[in-house]
């Protein structure tokens, strides 16, 4: 078994070596606001199969609509990738908190949709968050989450018939990829983002899925901040995936 493994692992990376040809470096202003000009190395795909997808993820990758990238930044590391293993996450005291005073939320499990009740909640929330920006709900629809490559599904969360938050996750057996939350603004007082995570903790649990990806945790970016406090966590440093306890 661990033979077949270790095979399969050489493999994996061998074809990711072979991909490695069709990556490409594009530069733009830092999209979180730092002051420093960000570098994307990606590449397009059309499909991608989730082992590999998973090879992707474990080393570090992201997903931005049919992009596989990762940051490049000359004057700048304050992108670190974040995983949880769900089997070995431990709430806090104030995540239990915000576990209990949303048991009225309902979560419905349901396939990607632009809808018109998504539009307008997604439109809510980035007026509350990123104002001024040029990006409209339908930008995000279709050039970030919108993609060929991998399975991607929604978790929304409702308070009665009012949907109050939607995620955008990409779904295998083996892990999940937060792409994206929202909420509505008014819900903020709920903790949804802390919300959210912990409901996928616990359905990856139940589905006996490994890892949970969170995307980028930014130390000096508040939006970020609550990432780091799920534990223990992984970050991605030099090449490999470390522990955090505390």
């Amino acid at each position: 078994m661990a033979e077949h493994r270790n095979t399969l692992s050489r493999e994996i990376e061998r074809i990711r070596e072979e991909l490695q040809q069709y990556f490409f470096h594009s530069s733009t202003a830092c999209p979180y606001g730092l002051p420093f000009k960000a570098a994307y190395n990606q590449a397009f795909f059309d499909t991608m199969p989730d082992f590999i997808m998973a090879a992707y993820l474990a080393a570090g990758y992201r997903r931005n609509g049919n992009i596989i990238y990762n940051m490049h930044c000359a004057e700048c590391d304050a992108c670190v990738p974040i995983r949880i293993e769900p089997v070995e996450f431990k709430p806090s005291r104030n995540q239990k908190r915000a576990w209990n005073k949303n048991r009225d939320i309902t979560v419905e499990t349901a396939p990607f949709s632009c809808s018109n009740e998504n539009l307008a909640l997604l439109e809510k929330f980035l007026a509350a968050r990123f104002p001024g920006r040029d990006s409209s709900p339908q930008d995000y629809y279709t050039g970030f989450f919108l993609n060929h490559i991998t399975s991607t599904v929604e978790f929304r969360y409702r308070v009665g018939t009012e949907l109050i938050g939607v995620a955008i996750v990409d779904l295998s057996t083996t892990w999940l990829n937060v792409v994206f939350f929202y909420f509505d603004p008014a819900a903020e007082k709920r903790s949804p983002g802390t919300y959210n995570i912990l409901y996928l903790i616990d359905f990856c649990r139940q589905k006996k899925i490994n890892f949970i990806y969170l995307g980028y945790w930014i130390e000096n970016v508040k939006a970020m901040g609550y990432k780091s406090k799920f534990k223990p966590h992984y970050i991605y440093r030099e090449n490999s995936w470390k522990s955090v306890t505390r």
